[in-house]
């Protein structure tokens, strides 16, 4: 084996290595949200560090059902973008856009034209705002 070939099989395995390394999951800190409208009821449970969030999120109608699902997505100053993946009300599995903001330690959120990028649901750019949101979470103990 020459030393082009060892260099370029040396380069390959720090390409590989450093692209399979993950997270330290113990980075994520976990936090417990509630939030009501009229009846409504909503519980988001989430893990946060400086870049990312993810978890669970449970919308409740009351006596109609309830939306229940996964978030996840990316933390940019105080505003949390990602995505809400969730049965319906017990029948097919949706997507959808989720914005929240950071605001004297509650969670507001965000809504807005929602539309696809590369397959994926987002917000329109420049229709996504905080004014007259569904949900205000306020965080509960565990």
């Amino acid at each position: 084996m020459n030393k082009n070939s060892l260099l370029f099989l040396l380069l390959i395995m720090i390409l590989v290595i450093s692209c399979n390394s993950k997270e330290n999951k113990t980075d994520y800190k976990e936090f417990v949200y509630r939030a009501s409208n009229q009846k409504d009821t909503a519980v988001l449970t989430i893990k946060i560090n400086d870049k990312r969030f993810y978890g669970r999120y449970e919308i409740l109608y009351h006596q109609l059902g309830k939306d229940s699902g996964d978030v996840r997505g990316d933390i940019k100053g105080d505003t949390l973008r990602g995505d809400f993946h969730f049965i319906s009300n017990g029948g097919s599995w949706k997507r959808v856009p989720l914005a929240l903001l950071k605001k004297d330690k509650k969670l507001v959120l965000g809504n807005g034209v929602v539309g696809t990028y590369m397959n994926l649901p987002c917000f329109i750019q420049g229709t996504l705002n905080y004014k007259d949101p569904k949900f205000v979470f306020e965080e509960i103990k565990k």
